[in-house]
């Protein structure tokens, strides 16, 4: 991945795959991005404006993101003073992190999958693993209604399975 900076100060990445190639992470490091994120956001790190250049083939335009809300610009910035967003893993890691807190504000049905605390954020697990896990869209986002089929079986209270039933 190559990384230049503009005379303004804004950063340009050029990945050489597509957003929906980009690998899973681990539920732990998507929900310590969280924290990192909240952090940034108490300490007002802002961060610069981002231009994600994704590579699509020869004959296809390159997909093309811009990070220049100051809300995800301090995420960003946060998962990449940690992990660096010069890797796959640590791009993967904060486009699920701006994917996960897009859906959370778009579909009103994932309400009882989160709580939202003055401590910090509680995820079911099924959904934290879900967002880790499942494939980002052309756009960098989570499909809504994919993640509606994966989580759309019963979920029992805090990820633990329910009890069977004795005779």
């Amino acid at each position: 991945m190559r990384v230049r900076q503009a005379p303004d100060g804004a950063l340009t990445y050029a990945i050489a795959v597509p957003p929906e190639r980009l690998p899973p992470v681990a539920p732990d490091h998507l929900l310590a991005a969280w924290d990192m994120a909240r952090r940034a956001a108490a300490l007002e790190r802002w961060g610069p404006p981002r231009r994600l250049l994704f590579h699509r083939g020869a004959e296809a335009a390159p997909t093309e993101i811009a990070i220049a809300d100051a809300d995800a610009g301090c995420w960003a910035e946060a998962v990449d003073s940690e992990v660096g967003l010069d890797t796959l893993p640590g791009l993967a890691l904060c486009l699920r992190l701006l994917a996960l807190i897009e859906i959370l504000t778009r579909a009103p049905w994932l309400a009882g999958l989160f709580d939202v605390t003055p401590d910090g954020i509680d995820l079911h697990p099924s959904l934290l693993r879900a967002a880790a896990t499942m494939p980002l869209d052309a756009g960098a986002r989570f499909d809504e209604g994919g993640l509606r089929r994966l989580l759309s079986r019963p979920l029992p209270p805090g990820g633990a399975p329910l009890p069977r039933p004795t005779a």
